[in-house]
């Protein structure tokens, strides 16, 4: 009786990995993005490597007036250094 029981949830799962990833595909297709949404605008970001890069501002300066983290501004420093 367990292993039918097992058997009926391990199909269910099955079933409902199909349907996540056809929603997936299909919100894809829609042309939505999944994610969290940038909390930086590109104008902003740009405003912050400038600001940083041309010594007005520290990096910890730039994220307290952006209100983001510190680690943000790094990570956008080290992506425009590319």
């Amino acid at each position: 009786m367990t292993q039918l029981v097992g058997s009926f949830a391990e199909f269910e799962r099955a079933m409902l990995r199909k349907r996540m990833r056809a929603g997936i595909d299909a919100a894809r297709e829609a042309g939505r993005v999944g994610g969290r949404r940038p909390k930086l605008t590109p104008l902003q970001r740009q405003q912050v490597v400038s600001m940083v890069s041309s010594g007005q501002k520290t990096a910890t300066d730039a994220a307290r007036l952006f209100n983001v983290h510190p680690f943000t501004v790094a990570r956008l420093l080290a992506k425009s250094k590319e």
